[in-house]
């Protein structure tokens, strides 16, 4: 499971250097696209793959998740980790994801996620509160 949070620096270059304790979970490559919230996700190769068939089979009658498949597979791009650690984000990621010197990875349990540093500042200070003040049931249903 990917867990916690971290702040890597990206390199001039669009490299990122991915937290030491998911290395060996993606070195076998791995899929970056974009994500939800202006963010990236980095996914296993096997799992990009698990939910791309998913979402192929839940296209053909919906279309709304039709246009959900092309930006998740149009911007997805295979990275394979180099001996540091660090794979290189596209220019689109990084515009997508607004992302500057400073980043953060979180854990998002089967994925990974890159947020530029200061929006996932905000988006923390908008969604904690929240999280803070929801009640037992209401976090049981949604967690």
């Amino acid at each position: 499971m990917f867990l916690g949070t971290y702040t890597p620096k990206l390199d001039d270059k669009g490299r990122l250097t991915l937290p030491a304790r998911f290395r060996d979970a993606l070195a076998g490559g791995l899929m970056v696209t974009k994500g939800q919230d202006h963010s990236l996700a980095v996914f296993p190769r096997a799992e990009f793959e698990e939910r791309a068939r998913k979402a192929v089979a839940d296209a053909k009658a919906n279309p709304e998740k039709r246009a959900d498949l092309r930006v998740f597979a149009a911007a997805a791009d295979e990275q394979h980790p180099d001996a540091q650690g660090r794979i290189t984000l596209s220019a689109d990621h990084r515009r997508y994801a607004d992302l500057s010197k400073d980043c953060v990875v979180i854990g998002s349990v089967d994925y990974l996620e890159i947020w530029d540093a200061q929006a996932w500042q905000d988006y923390q200070q908008t969604h904690e509160e929240n999280f803070s003040a929801a009640g037992d049931e209401a976090l049981r249903d949604s967690i």
